[in-house]
């Protein structure tokens, strides 16, 4: 009944992380940081995780003159966690009742 479920994504803050991820384009560390209410260790660690199995692209680039770091879900991050998801709402509506 779980084997649909993804064990990159059995943390809260990841499952923050890639929901965020696949209702946004790009999205700025900062950002990230402040919606999930995470720590900048805790974040970076998470997100190093999801970008070793290419679930999450990093984008570094200059805004002016400040440094600036961006994530996106790749496709094989957004159908992964999607997948996920179906999962999870397979195993909500699952009736034991027979």
């Amino acid at each position: 009944m779980i084997d649909g479920l993804h064990k990159a994504f059995e943390s809260r803050v990841r499952l923050g992380i890639m929901a965020v991820l696949c209702a946004n384009d790009w999205v700025d560390h900062g950002t990230l940081k402040e919606l999930l209410q995470v720590t900048d260790g805790n974040l970076a660690s998470h997100l190093a995780g999801l970008l070793d199995i290419k679930y999450v692209q990093v984008r570094k680039r200059f805004v002016g003159s400040r440094p600036n770091t961006s994530y996106k879900a790749t496709a094989a991050g957004a159908k992964a966690f999607r997948a996920h998801i179906d999962a999870f709402e397979r195993l909500l509506n699952k009736d034991l009742r027979r």
